[in-house]
């Protein structure tokens, strides 16, 4: 795996925030990324493009009731769109009972209208980290390679 430059900064950031939205572009590494950081974390990977998994969010606050004690990470969540008013009220329940950060980490393709809506909903609760194709720093034996593909992974 490629060690990506934005890892200690989403560390830091889980560190510091109850929630926080990882966006960027289609197949740039997002889920990599969460799935490294998870290995730090006491956390639950759910992956909404799957029915299952969305299934599991059909009552978000009785499903996340039961994972509070998680770093709950939540890929493609712009499927669901009507989660983040459930987010709001599931930290603030959190924080009273003493867990105020590292509650939620958000995964999506950078969307405005995403961005929009979590930002006006979760404001004060939720940071943002963007990330960006591969750099010529992250993986710089291979530079031929990374301009063919775009600098996706």
């Amino acid at each position: 795996m490629i060690r990506r430059e934005k890892y200690t900064e989403l560390k830091d950031l889980l560190d510091t925030f109850p929630a926080v939205a990882l966006f960027g572009p289609r197949q740039a590494g997002k889920t990599t990324l969460a799935l490294e950081i998870a290995k730090d974390f006491i956390s639950i990977y759910l992956d909404l493009e799957s029915e299952e998994d969305r299934a599991k969010l059909a009552n978000p606050a009785y499903y996340l009731e039961n994972h509070k004690d998680k770093l709950v990470i939540l890929d493609e969540v712009q499927r669901i769109p009507g989660i983040f008013l459930e987010l709001r009220s599931i930290i603030d329940k959190n924080r009273r009972t003493g867990k105020p950060t590292g509650q939620f980490l958000l995964l999506g393709s950078a969307s405005i209208d995403l961005l929009k809506q979590s930002e006006k909903t979760l404001a004060g609760l939720i940071a943002y980290c963007e990330l960006s194709p591969i750099t010529v720093s992250e993986y710089p034996e291979n530079i031929d390679q990374l301009w063919l593909r775009g600098w996706l992974p």
